[in-house]
């Protein structure tokens, strides 16, 4: 006899008043909705209750925004009259869709997190399409329950009820009994308290199992071996973590890191090593100055000193202007191939006579000459040809002493 402190519900009974419905019999059905009413904790922060009355049409008899309390509830429902006409069950739900189970009505927004459920009552076979309509009440969020008395026809029940079916049909013999369900819907209703009341041990989230509940733990967690307690889980354990090089581990999640020397991609995931410094010591065999460039380098001298013909070492220019023992066209300082002419603190090459310079200006050719000469001449100048490589030969023998 105790209100049942139910988790609040936006709750709309629908009941059958057509023709095969006795007046005393709907008079029985009267009390049994005061006496639901009588196990609900009602109120405009609990349980708002609004009541339907059908037959071939669909009368509101008053919506969930109406009354708050439960004796101005038990007094509306003690004066509502029968419709005696058809049984339009399909009807009726699609009404409640478009009409009761809205913010303009008195339901409380979808982010309340409020349940929306249907309590019908009917003796007989619907005579519209009710399976339809019930499909889209339960994927719009509204649970049916579904009784039965008398002559009602079970299959249209089972059809318009949510699952479970079990928990979600009724059945009585006669209008005279209904009252026996009072007890039914309200442990239904108190049994899905323990989680909303806070009366579990669940160290994180509660889910409601049939008339008892399981724990569950948030994203990140696993439930210990208790199944009342979480343990955050180390998503940095193999195969739970994509990160490329490091992962740390950070409160049921995770973050990636790199290795030293390498940057983080912007997929804040995958790493990328920098270009290779090639100016970096024992990369390189440049004397003075390293200059990179991308993967490769060129080396260059401080103010005051030059580059060596090695392109690596370098040489004080201070030096080369007081000293006057540095000859330019010593072996080893010049690539002439013939003659070096020294000029100042550099060279330029030359060739000996009968040769001209290439233009490379470093090697020589043998000149060549187009004039016609007779056979006399032609052996005049083999023999000249002959002296002048011997002279030649002296002279290279000479420059190289």
């Amino acid at each position: 006899d105790i209100a049942c402190k139910n988790r609040p519900l936006d709750l709309v009974f629908i009941i059958d008043s057509s023709r095969s419905v006795r007046p005393e019999e709907f008079e029985k059905v009267k009390i049994f909705l005061s006496e639901m009413i009588d196990t609900l904790d009602v109120g405009e922060r609990t349980t708002r209750v609004a009541v339907m009355n059908y037959a071939s049409t669909v009368k509101i008899e008053f919506p969930l925004q109406t009354y708050f309390d439960k004796a101005s509830m038990k007094e509306a429902i003690s004066h509502i009259e029968p419709l005696s006409a058809g049984t339009m069950t399909g009807l009726a739900i699609q009404t409640a869709m478009d009409e009761v189970f809205t913010e303009e009505m008195g339901t409380r927004p979808a982010s309340f997190n409020i349940p929306k459920v249907v309590i019908v009552v009917t003796d007989g076979r619907p005579q519209d399409q009710v399976q339809d309509v019930a499909a889209s009440a339960q994927t719009a969020g509204i649970e049916i329950y579904a009784v039965g008395v008398d002559r009602a026809d079970m299959q249209s029940l089972r059809t318009m009820a949510s699952e479970p079916l079990d928990e979600h049909v009724f059945y009585v013999e006669t209008y005279g009994v209904i009252e026996k369900l009072t007890s039914k819907f309200k442990e239904t209703f108190c049994a899905a308290n323990v989680c909303a009341l806070g009366t579990h041990d669940c160290e994180q989230v509660c889910v409601r199992n049939g008339k008892s509940y399981l724990c569950d733990c948030y994203e990140g967690y696993t439930l210990n071996p208790d199944k009342r307690t979480c343990s955050a889980v180390d998503m940095c354990e193999p195969g739970r973590h994509d990160c490329d090089h490091i992962c740390v581990s950070n409160n049921g999640s995770y973050v990636c890191e790199c290795y030293e020397g390498y940057t983080l991609n912007p997929d804040k995931k995958t790493c990328s090593e920098p270009a290779m410094d090639m100016c970096a010591p024992r990369r390189h065999d440049c004397g003075q100055i390293c200059l990179s460039n991308g993967g490769s380098y060129s080396c260059d001298c401080y103010k005051g000193y030059t580059l060596n013909l090695d392109k690596t070492t370098c040489l004080l220019i201070k030096k080369i202007l007081c000293s006057a023992t540095v000859d330019m066209c010593a072996p080893g300082r010049h690539d002439c191939e013939q003659v070096c002419l020294r000029d100042d603190l550099s060279y330029t090459c030359d060739c000996y006579q009968g040769y001209t310079l290439n233009p490379d200006k470093k090697t020589c050719s043998r000149a060549i000459t187009s004039s016609l000469i007779t056979t006399e001449e032609s052996c005049k100048c083999e023999a000249i040809a002959a002296l002048q490589d011997s002279v030649t030969s002296h002279l290279e023998a000479l420059s190289t002493k």
